[in-house]
């Protein structure tokens, strides 16, 4: 459940990074505050800032930085070359999009997009992933980046996991509850994400307006927000329906909890409404990770989060590659 937040707290995670595959991590009093500052974030605002330099989980600074940079320079590449990569059904929805191109609820956003799934084989989920199977669209230019950015998807694939188990804690769950059928094969997607300056649109590839992406919960269980860090455009909105900002705050991950959390937890988490709207001239860079359940995984409200309803699951049963599939068809328009 959502509060009237007026700001996004910030968490340490580092007690529980280091300790995350010890099962006696719940005897640890630093892992078991981590754990409450998780549920009280994931009840009361839906979103947290994780610190990066101080938990010393893998992901450097430098490298963070770098993928924001490889990003920057793909965008500013003439449209032409851009469309070398463009994202058609053909493709399994993997490319590039221009602006405008993404649509929330029937309104083109003001971004251009690399979309990155975990790569799929025809029949690999029988029909259920057929319209995402295929191979990721990698630009050659600049030559780095594919190697640069298959890293950074493993690095926070592995951090994903950790937080993960935290937040199994939290729910008082076991430690691996989110893992097994449920995500121990975990989805992931990246989108590599452009948003133009409020001064910097030629009207020529896409619709003008001020919502770089318009307001919507995320997928899966749980993003990891790579920002700029001299442009505040995140808004997250509290109960009251107040838009407050994610200022970016160097050395940190933005992150929040998406649906098929919410279905876990059976509403105890909610998956908050965010929206991007860069009032900048400047143009921004958003890398967004998804970590996501198994892709055929039949997600449904956790017995221990029933039990605290009086035994009433709030939502029926979901399978997440369906729910995906879904929301990719609904917001690409080509």
């Amino acid at each position: 459940m959502s509060t009237d937040f007026q700001s996004i707290p910030l968490i340490d995670i580092s007690p529980l990074v280091e300790k995350w595959d010890d099962s006696n991590m719940t005897q640890d009093d630093g892992v078991m505050e981590v754990v409450r500052q998780l549920d009280k974030a994931c009840r009361e605002a839906g979103f947290f800032y994780v610190v990066i330099f101080l938990t010393g989980h893998g992901i450097s600074i430098s490298l963070v930085k770098e993928v924001r940079k490889l990003a920057h320079k793909f965008f500013s590449l003439p449209y032409e070359q851009k469309l070398n990569i463009k994202m058609t059904a053909a493709t399994g929805y993997r490319g590039y999009q221009r602006v405008g191109e993404n649509v929330t609820k029937g309104i083109p956003d003001m971004h251009e997009a690399i979309d990155c799934y975990r790569e799929l084989e025809q029949g690999m989920y029988a029909a259920l992933g057929d319209p995402l199977a295929g191979g990721n669209q990698w630009p050659v230019d600049p030559p780095s980046f594919k190697e640069v950015m298959e890293e950074y998807i493993s690095l926070c694939t592995a951090l994903s996991r950790k937080i993960m188990r935290g937040i199994a804690l939290a729910l008082g769950a076991s430690l691996n509850e989110l893992e097994g059928e449920r995500a121990g094969d975990p989805f992931w997607v990246l989108r590599i994400i452009g948003y133009p300056g409020v001064s910097s649109i030629d009207g020529l590839h896409g619709p003008n307006n001020d919502v770089g992406c318009g307001a919507h919960t995320d997928y899966g269980l749980l993003t990891l927000v790579n920002q700029d860090d001299d442009i505040t455009a995140l808004q997250v909105r509290n109960l009251s329906g107040e838009w407050i900002s994610a200022v970016p705050i160097p050395g940190t991950f933005v992150c929040n909890i998406s649906d098929m959390l919410k279905i876990l937890s059976n509403g105890i988490y909610e998956s908050t409404l965010h929206r991007v709207v860069n009032s900048s001239p400047k143009y921004r860079v958003c890398v967004a990770y998804f970590y996501e359940p198994n892709f055929d995984a039949a997600i449904e409200p956790l017995d221990i989060c029933t039990n605290d309803a009086g035994g009433t699951k709030k939502y029926e049963p979901a399978v997440f590659g369906k729910h995906l599939v879904s929301k990719v068809l609904t917001n690409f328009v080509m």
